[in-house]
């Protein structure tokens, strides 16, 4: 969690039991953190743990429309079903985190749970005897300050300093002539990506029929420039460039390469997308945009709702009912609680039509909007 005064000091409150003092905190500073995960993360656990139900479920409710697959709110939600007598969706909620994390403690321990009581009916006397708190999702670590973060990394790089002239003395370990440039290792993916001289060489192929020709200089440096932005996590802009490399006419070894850097790009959040993309530049040319994230505001229409899937026509731009710039066909793999009145904001991965006219949109999260 990222360093903020007021937040730090609603995570002190929380883990001294002062919840209360948190929800007063927190609640007048709402717009200032409007689509705040941890903001309302806090809120939940704070109205969980102080046992007023319905405050916790509409803040959860709000924290998972901007991570849709947090494992700690789905716990919240799960222990609020468990609550409720509906073991059938809590036991959902649960093999859903389990998933996502395999290794989830409270997950397995709820499942457990639930078996040994489901076989003989006591689960609400396990409930009654007010144990359901221990299957309640943590409260979030107090970030460091920069001060005490800085103490600590100056004293690992002392003992580090003094260990390693310790074995130089001893002859452990032999004195490099230089240390190795280590800016790559900064993010996974970057080592193997690297073009070799052959590839530097000859970066285009002669021949066959490509959606872009690339002349030898552009191939080198838009990938390059996507290499560079993948080091600083702008993901979407580096896939436009690779995506054009990826449908030129550049050899089959750097294709290959910018497959790979590909597969080491994250899937963003509604708070961490850094690259917004806007439907007008997609229409021009989709297929530049392929596998790339956006967030887009307007309404749904024609909703379909499965049990493992939503679909809808997304109406892009007409969140203010005044100007529509596109009608785009979205699916989300689980189900969501979608509002036709309402303007919502959704975050999906573009993908292309096979002829080329026109997008769809993988749904990943959804902000409905009031």
């Amino acid at each position: 969690m990222p360093l903020d005064p007021v937040l730090t000091k609603a995570i002190r409150l929380l883990r001294q039991k002062k919840f209360w003092e948190v929800i007063h905190l927190l609640e007048p500073k709402i717009p200032l953190y409007y689509r705040s995960f941890n903001c309302y993360y806090i809120l939940g656990l704070a109205y969980l743990y102080s046992n007023s139900f319905g405050g916790a479920l509409d803040y959860f409710k709000s924290a998972r429309d901007i991570k849709m697959r947090e494992p700690n709110i789905l716990l919240g939600f799960a222990v609020l079903h468990l609550r409720r007598g509906e073991t059938d969706r809590a036991v959902d909620f649960y093999l859903e985190v389990q998933d996502i994390d395999e290794k989830n403690r409270l997950a397995k321990k709820a499942l457990k749970i639930i078996r040994k009581h489901a076989r003989t009916d006591t689960m609400s006397e396990w409930i009654d005897s007010g144990r359901l708190p221990e299957l309640y999702p943590p409260p979030p670590h107090v970030p460091l300050s920069v001060k005490s973060v800085f103490v600590a990394i100056t004293c690992l790089f002392g003992a580090a300093v003094v260990i390693f002239c310790a074995l130089v003395v001893l002859k452990v370990v032999e004195l490099p002539f230089k240390l190795p440039f280590q800016t790559d290792l900064d993010r996974n993916g970057l080592i193997s990506s690297v073009l070799d001289q052959s590839d530097r060489r000859e970066p285009v192929q002669t021949g066959g029929a490509y959606r872009y020709i690339l002349t030898r200089a552009q191939v080198l440096s838009d990938y390059e420039k996507a290499r560079a932005l993948f080091t600083t996590y702008n993901d979407e802009k580096a896939k436009i460039l690779l995506n054009r490399i990826l449908e030129s006419n550049a050899v089959d070894s750097i294709k290959t390469k910018a497959t790979i850097l590909l597969s080491y790009m994250d899937v963003p959040g509604f708070d961490t997308l850094k690259d917004r993309i806007p439907f007008s530049d997609v229409v021009k040319d989709p297929f530049l945009y392929r596998d790339c994230y956006v967030i887009w505001q307007g309404m749904a229409t024609n909703l379909i709702i499965e049990e493992n899937s939503t679909l809808f026509d997304f109406l892009v731009g007409y969140d203010t009912r005044s100007k529509l710039e596109g009608i785009v066909p979205t699916r989300f793999n689980f189900s969501v609680a979608v509002n036709l009145e309402k303007p919502l904001e959704i975050l999906g991965r573009i993908i292309p039509a096979e002829n080329g006219e026109g997008v769809s949109i993988e749904g990943t999260a959804v902000h409905q909007r009031p």
